[in-house]
Formats: C-alpha cells, sequence, structure tokens
C-alpha cells in the first residue's frame, strides 16, 4: 500500500538541529503544499493558512502542530530542504497513486485505442534569475500524466544543456515505457525518435 504524503515527508532529512526544535518537518511540509493548492504564493499566506486551519489540520492527519509557525520558519524550514529528496518523495508519491481504469475492448474502436499520454515541457522559473551571483533563471522539465492529470516528476536542466538530453533523462528515470509523448517540436529529430522509453 502506498505511503501517505505525510509519511513520505517524514523521509525527507531534517537538517536543522535537534535542540530548540519546535515544530516537526514532516507537517509543516504538508501543510504548505495544502497552502499552495489553496492559492498561497507566499510564505506569509503560508503562514495566514495554517493559523486559520490549524485546529482541522491537526484533526484530518493526526498530528498534534501547538501553533502556526512563524513565515520566517516556514522559509528556514523550507530552504534547508535536500530538493533531490523532495522530487524523490513526490516521484514516489505520483507513482502510488491509483490509475485510471484501462479501456474495456468492447468500448468505442479497439484501433484506436492509445497508450497513456505524457506531455513533457519546459518552463522558466519566474524570479529565479540572479544578476548578483551571475546565475541564469532555474529551467524545469515536467512530466505530466493527461490520463491521471498528476505531474509525475520535475528534472532541473543544466545551464550548459538544454530540453532535450533532459527530456530523455526524465523519461528513463521515470521508467515511462508504452507510452505516447507530446513535447515541443525541438524533440521531433530523427535521431532522437527511436531512442529508448520513447513510445
Amino acid at each position: 500500500m502506498p505511503g501517505t504524503l505525510l509519511s513520505l515527508f517524514s523521509q525527507i532529512p531534517d537538517p536543522r538541529r535537534g535542540q530548540g526544535q519546535m515544530y516537526p518537518q514532516a507537517p509543516i511540509l504538508l501543510f504548505t503544499v495544502l497552502a499552495m493548492l489553496a492559492g498561497a504564493v507566499s510564505y506569509r499566506q503560508v503562514h495566514a493558512f495554517i493559523r486559520i486551519h490549524l485546529v482541522r489540520l491537526n484533526g484530518v492527519f493526526g498530528v498534534s502542530v501547538r501553533k502556526a509557525p512563524a513565515y520566517s520558519t516556514v522559509r528556514f524550514i523550507l530552504r534547508g530542504l535536500d530538493g533531490a529528496e523532495v522530487e524523490r518523495v513526490f516521484r514516489q508519491h505520483a507513482a502510488g497513486l491509483p490509475t485510471p481504469p484501462a479501456q474495456e475492448p468492447d468500448d468505442a474502436m479497439p484501433d484506436d485505442v492509445m497508450p497513456a499520454c505524457v506531455a513533457i515541457d519546459g518552463k522558466t522559473l519566474r524570479g529565479s534569475f540572479d544578476a548578483f551571483n551571475d546565475r541564469k533563471a532555474a529551467h524545469l522539465l515536467s512530466a505530466f500524466a493527461s490520463d491521471g492529470q498528476i505531474i509525475l516528476g520535475h528534472l532541473a536542466i543544466d545551464e550548459k544543456s538544454n530540453e532535450i538530453p533532459a527530456a530523455q533523462d526524465l523519461i528513463a528515470t521515470l521508467g515511462l515505457t508504452g507510452r505516447m509523448f507530446t513535447l515541443d517540436a525541438m524533440h521531433a529529430q530523427k535521431n532522437l525518435r527511436r531512442s529508448p522509453g520513447h513510445g
């Protein structure tokens, strides 16, 4: 049975020193995700969401967070996380979600049944450009399962690379075989069409 998001968040190493920790990391991560799903776009808004819904959140998820952490505490917890561990947990969670039931042979026309579709697209993260440290804006590649309406994983694109090798790496890492993929036109090169994992 797949683990809950709360239990998976508990697997992420906590870099904070044990002494003086007022807030458990896993529930704060879960509450932050829920706040963002509810529209929070800042640390202050995450704090406000947790403060308003704390009693309900504690009851639903069986935790006992005493009070909402200050926005600066939320920021400190999130900025200390290992990005690779967070991505691993989200991929594990996505892989454990139930998939839509397969189409029965009698439904519609069997010859027209297509394999599950995965959309792969790259986006530049707004606000990630750092002129002071001479760092370009971060570019992230995402794999989205259209049938399940779920993001399967992300991959940061190296500054010296581009989406083409990153897409192949993402497909291979997620084990996405037997799928139909939709990608930008740049991926429609002859030597890529028969790459491993491409459906």
